[in-house]
């Protein structure tokens, strides 16, 4: 009698185990669950796709700017030689400046004037 009440209790756990883990892999594979595994794994990659855009824009930067100036020594361009003061042009010229004094006429250019 100690016999079979240990099979069959041996076979109920037995069971139980087999049950839970069949109905836990049936929930995994619900549409739901696939669709919100599918997106963890998507952002995962993303972000593991930008970590290494990102160091690898760095390191691009890096040596860029390490190269520019390997070129600026070796052309002489990083020896700051004092710069010219920049050149400032007037962007509207002043007619009442004595050397535009031949050119005193005058335009109108109201449209609604008699022409």
């Amino acid at each position: 009698m100690f016999r079979r009440t240990f099979w069959f209790t041996t076979g109920v756990a037995a069971g139980v185990w087999a049950t839970t883990k069949v109905n836990r892999k049936l929930r995994q594979l619900t549409p739901e669950s696939l669709a919100a595994t599918a997106a963890n794994k998507a952002l995962e990659t993303g972000h593991r796709i930008k970590d290494r855009a990102v160091g690898f824009a760095l390191d691009v930067r890096d040596n860029m700017a390490r190269r520019e100036e390997e070129l600026g020594d070796a052309l002489g361009i990083n020896a700051d030689p004092e710069l010219p003061a920049p050149r400032r042009f007037a962007a509207i010229e002043n007619r009442t400046n004595p050397k535009y004094a031949d050119d005193r006429t005058t335009y109108s250019y109201n449209r609604n004037e008699d022409h």
